[in-house]
């Protein structure tokens, strides 16, 4: 069974595996089993690839990504606020993390608080374009040396005391990775070594150390996070496509926003033009989710005036049910209801934030009004049936208050065959398979 491979995201909630034929980029099974973090990923995951792939599955090749346990939490400290600390985030963020804390300057004792406080699995040390301040650089990594830190640190910043700044840490065991610098010169943002960087560390340090599964196989398995293969998943449709587009992911804790835009120097205000700008980015609405988060998707609404009269109070209780829940399903007409009008809301907001410029490390909004292809995943749309999930794309569409510029011409489509996580853990071995499934399953009409 070497012509066919097993895609399989182990979500928070729900683990989805594909078969894809690596021939021709057909989906020959699918399943979706609930992520059993309680006991064991691996029970739900070969529930899932048993369930898809049948006998043959230990045949194929398995490409697994995962945000199970919440996934990458990563805390980015920098020099300046409005320039590597900024670019620090939006690499974070490329690079399939939930940055949970942002740090500028010199850390004392209460920016080390702080950073204790949120909890990361990663943290980004950045600072001083290569041959500029060296500094404060290393004067965080002394503070994280001599703090006992434990957590690891991938340094990404000036080139010219890299090795020294690694050494403070090191000699003091602390796990550093090096990366090169994300902002290397004033207004060139390059993030693809300190993606690398996190992606090792996440694989090598983060999965093993959520004890999401007794022993070493599951680690073995995974090869990314499950933010990043989206994302290399719409980088190839938007080469395939040559053109703008989105993707907004309504899950249940968070609403992620993807957005691939053509380079428009136009755009460029000031702390972008220093901080550089990632023309493929994700911004991540952690207060905005279908489960979790359905609480905060209503008050975000109701601060933006989305609401009708008389529907907060009924929202509110439905929200804080599921909310209480994580696990509730929805089964009949009114629970469906309700679900794909916190989708509607959760998906609108987020977007809202995307090109205003008002989600965490968003670099200072995006102009979508060229988006030709405005794509909608979670498990929410997927399962929502195409007419009415087109419809809650559709209404975001149709957002004339939101106060930014919409798409003149975007078509949406639905990701219900779960292709774009598949698409991006195929990418680099598989790339003619990784087209071919995003052709046949989203640019069928194109």
């Amino acid at each position: 069974m070497s012509g066919y491979a097993v895609c399989a995201d182990v979500g928070s909630t729900f683990t989805k595996v594909a078969v894809v034929e690596l021939a021709t980029g057909v989906l020959v099974g699918s399943a979706a089993r609930p992520t059993t973090v309680g006991t064991d990923v691996l029970h739900g995951l070969d529930a899932a690839v048993a369930q898809a792939a049948g006998p043959d599955a230990t045949a194929m090749p398995w490409y697994v990504c995962s945000s199970a346990g919440g996934g990458l939490r990563l805390a980015v400290v920098g020099y300046e606020e409005l320039v590597t600390a900024r670019a620090g985030q939006q690499v974070g963020l490329s690079a399939g993390a939930r940055v949970v804390h942002v740090g500028a300057g010199r850390l004392d004792r209460a920016g080390l608080a702080g950073l204790r406080a949120a909890r990361p699995d990663v943290v980004l040390l950045v600072g001083g374009t290569d041959g500029g301040d060296g500094e404060v650089l290393l004067h965080n990594a002394a503070r994280l040396a001599a703090a006992r830190w434990r957590v690891p640190v991938v340094v990404a910043g000036n080139v010219e005391v890299r090795a020294e700044v690694a050494g403070v840490l090191a000699d003091r065991g602390v796990p550093v990775t090096l990366a090169g610098n994300v902002l290397p010169r004033i207004g060139v943002l390059a993030p693809l070594s300190a993606r690398a960087a996190i992606r090792d560390v996440f694989l090598r340090h983060v999965i093993g150390g959520k004890r999401l599964s007794r022993g070493t196989r599951f680690a073995g398995l995974v090869r990314a996070a499950t933010p990043e293969a989206v994302l290399t998943g719409v980088e190839v449709l938007a080469d395939e496509l040559s053109g703008d587009l989105v993707v907004v992911d309504v899950g249940g804790a968070t609403t992620d926003v993807y957005s691939v835009l053509t380079p428009d120097e136009r755009e460029m205000g000031p702390a972008r033009a220093a901080a550089g700008t990632l023309w493929r980015a994700r911004t991540v609405e952690g207060d905005l989710g279908m489960r979790w988060s359905a609480p905060g998707v209503v008050a975000a609404a109701q601060a933006e005036r989305m609401l009708a009269p008389g529907e907060v109070e009924s929202l509110t209780a439905l929200a804080a049910d599921r909310a209480a829940d994580p696990g509730f399903l929805a089964v009949d007409v009114a629970a469906l209801a309700v679900d794909r009008r916190i989708a509607g809301l959760a998906a609108t907001v987020a977007l809202r934030r995307h090109a205003r410029g008002a989600s965490v490390g968003d670099g200072g909004g995006r102009d979508l009004r060229d988006v030709r292809l405005v794509i909608g995943s979670g498990g929410v749309l997927r399962h929502a049936g195409t007419p009415e999930a087109v419809a809650v794309l559709d209404a975001v569409l149709a957002d004339h208050g939101g106060g930014w510029a919409l798409p003149r011409a975007a078509t949406p489509v639905v990701d219900d065959q779960y292709v774009l996580a598949a698409a991006g853990l195929l990418a680099a071995e598989h790339p003619g398979t990784a087209v071919a499934l995003l052709r046949r399953y989203l640019l069928a009409g194109d």
